[in-house]
């Protein structure tokens, strides 16, 4: 077994395990929040699903990337999010939207990703569509450990949030162990993206999706952070997947533009989460402050 392997092995294992802590903390009405409000369902995915791709196909015509770093960038837009918002660094009082939107997302990716995954292969020529291959992530990474989490907060309720937080600690410490490695291996692929547009495309992508999520939310702030952060954050496995699925050239370097653009997404959305949690504080404080 080698060490690229092992490193996936604990990436799949960090996400399981941060997404089983989300069921951990969620209820079935939680999981159903979304789809049970038409409304904020169809804004939330035209947000995520249908803007944000055709972005990205305007983004990738408007610079002069190369085809592997193309396919990945659509790939990361049309991809299910990550199932870890920052929910406690944001001050959120509820956190329902959160696991709705979740759920969503994953539930519709099962029909939308690999739609896109199948446009994408015929625009970019590419007879290897590892629809199966989609599916299976989405299934093992997000329903599967969502529906566990769900599960075990229904049966033990009273040890759910100890269990939740230990899962998450690993799971977070995982990910750290994993990414490390990867961005060691891969520097080389990484550092020939820089200087050629891909930094900036994935900066410009990233920094509409927050613009896009944030104005469709409707006039609730906690639904603007969770819709922005939605929109401009997608699952790096899922991404990585569907674009070598869709593209036969350079699948190294298919991961590796996928990786950066997924950092440079952390990065431009700090300075919004930083708003937003000042935003979500000064709003709890007002809310708790005695009346005169």
């Amino acid at each position: 077994m080698d060490a690229a392997l092992l490193i996936r092995i604990a990436l799949v294992i960090s996400v399981v395990l941060i997404v089983i802590a989300l069921g951990l903390r969620s209820t079935p009405a939680d999981a159903t929040y979304v789809l049970s409000r038409p409304r904020l369902l169809v804004r939330s995915l035209v947000a995520m699903n249908v803007i944000m791709p055709l972005i990205a196909v305007l983004l990738v015509n408007s610079f002069n990337l190369k085809t592997p770093v193309e396919v990945a960038l659509v790939a990361l837009a049309i991809s299910p999010l990550p199932p870890f918002l920052p929910a406690k660094r944001l001050n959120l009082t509820s956190h329902s939207y959160i696991y709705g939107i979740v759920v969503a997302a994953a539930v519709c990716s099962i029909a939308l990703v690999p739609f896109t995954v199948w446009l994408l292969s015929l625009y970019y020529h590419s007879q290897r569509i590892a629809i199966v291959k989609v599916l299976l992530v989405v299934a093992v990474t997000v329903l599967v450990p969502l529906a566990i989490g769900l599960f075990i907060h229904r049966t033990w309720p009273a040890r759910a949030d100890h269990l939740a937080a230990l899962l998450t600690k690993i799971g977070m410490g995982l990910v750290i162990l994993a990414l490390v490695p990867v961005l060691v291996m891969e520097w080389p692929t990484l550092r020939s993206l820089v200087g050629d547009g891909t930094l900036a495309a994935a900066a410009v992508l990233s920094g509409i999706g927050l613009f896009v999520g944030h104005m469709l939310a409707g006039n609730d702030p906690e639904k603007q952070t969770v819709l922005a952060l939605a929109t401009a954050s997608r699952h790096p496995g899922v991404a990585v997947v569907a674009g070598i699925s869709a593209s036969v050239q350079a699948p190294r370097l298919v991961t590796a533009a996928v990786l950066l653009a997924f950092l440079v997404s952390m990065l431009v959305s700090a300075p919004y989460v930083n708003w937003r949690r000042r935003v979500h504080a000064a709003a709890a404080s007002g809310a708790m402050a005695p009346s005169r």
